[in-house]
This record gives C-alpha cells, sequence and structure tokens, in this order.
C-alpha cells in the first residue's frame, strides 16, 4: 500500500481521513505562513496548501502520497484564519454573527511516485446564528475557536452556532472527502487502493 502522509497537525483532518478508512501518517510541516503573499482568499490557501505539502514531501521518498491543505474563512471581504487572542476571536464573532461567510479549503496531493501534483480549491458556504455576546464570551473560553480557521469547529461546540451549510460539510472541518476521492482518482488511485485493512 503507497504510504498517505497528512502535512498537518490538525486532529480534525486526520478523523476525517479514518472515517473514510485511511490513517495517515501524521508529519505537520511547520511551514512559515508569513512568507506567502497572494491577491485573493483562493490563491492563498492554494499556495499554503502547495507549501505545505511539498516541505513535507522533501523528507519522504516514492512511492508516497503527502496532502497538504489550508482553510480560510471570507466574511465581508476580509480573510479570517486562526485568531491570534481571545479579544480578537470575540470581535470576529461579533461581526460574523448573523452573517454568511465562505469556507476556503486548498488541498495539494503530491503523488511522490509519479512526481505529479494536484491543487485544487472547495468552497462551503457558512451560515452563521445571531448569538448573543454571553454566548460568544463563553464560547470563545472554551478554547475552541482559537485553534480554528474562521474562529469556529463545525464538529465541537461551534456547530451549535452554524445554522446552515451549503455545499460540502467535511471542507468546514478542514479537508473535502468528496473533493479529496476526485483527486486521488486524477492521479490514478482509488480508495479502496489506500483504505487500511483491518
Amino acid at each position: 500500500m503507497v504510504p498517505f502522509v497528512l502535512a498537518s497537525a490538525s486532529p480534525a483532518r486526520r478523523r476525517l481521513l479514518q472515517q473514510i478508512g485511511i490513517d495517515p501518517i501524521v508529519q505537520p510541516s511547520n511551514f512559515d505562513e508569513s512568507v506567502i503573499q497572494a491577491t485573493t482568499p483562493i490563491e492563498l490557501v492554494r499556495l499554503l496548501a502547495r507549501c505545505k505539502a511539498e516541505t513535507v514531501a522533501q523528507t519522504h521518498l516514492p512511492p508516497a502520497l503527502i496532502l497538504g491543505c489550508d482553510s480560510v474563512l471570507v466574511l465581508g471581504g476580509e480573510i479570517y484564519g486562526k485568531p491570534a487572542s481571545t479579544e480578537v476571536a470575540i470581535a470576529r464573532w461579533q461581526r460574523m454573527r448573523g452573517q454568511t461567510g465562505h469556507l476556503l479549503t486548498g488541498h495539494a496531493l503530491i503523488d511522490l511516485a509519479q512526481g505529479r501534483t494536484c491543487v485544487e480549491v472547495e468552497s462551503t458556504q457558512v451560515v452563521f446564528a445571531d448569538i448573543s455576546d454571553a454566548e460568544i464570551a463563553a464560547y470563545v473560553a472554551s478554547g475552541e475557536p482559537l485553534a480554528c480557521a474562521g474562529c469556529f469547529a463545525l464538529d465541537g461546540q461551534g456547530g451549535a452556532f452554524v445554522e446552515k451549510i451549503i455545499g460540502t460539510p467535511s471542507n468546514v472541518i478542514g479537508l473535502s472527502l468528496p473533493l479529496l476521492r476526485r483527486m486521488l482518482l486524477s492521479l490514478g488511485y482509488t480508495l479502496p487502493a489506500l483504505q487500511s485493512k483491518k
């Protein structure tokens, strides 16, 4: 079986892969995101996903598949990654509540055996509930928003504050499973070939 490497420290991304039978080797890239300059959110997540995958790919020999991902929330023309502090997280939620944002996730899949790279972006609409200041304060105090792009985790406590998802739910968690399947197919792989046999 071809080793599948997840170039991310995200437990949520690892769980999503395990959900479809892929037990990845987890190797965070520790890539310095501050060096990336991009003019659009789509370009930003594409570049970051690719750089993360390429950084980890340098430490592996063929055959191996390396997946890098990066997510941001776009709302009102602003790009939201992980909030830098509780104060930032509270201010963001005060802007986000009752609004609709777009969660963008860049996916970069490198196939070392073929020397090929596939890079795609998935966008999902997220409709946020109009929550109170007290709810925001309690949620931010839980610590969960500080670890998440867009200041919320759909698969955690933040799920209570999302009224509607228009698009792929797994993308909002950090990795579009349907898109990953299509990317694998484009490189000549099927899911059953990568699923760990129990």
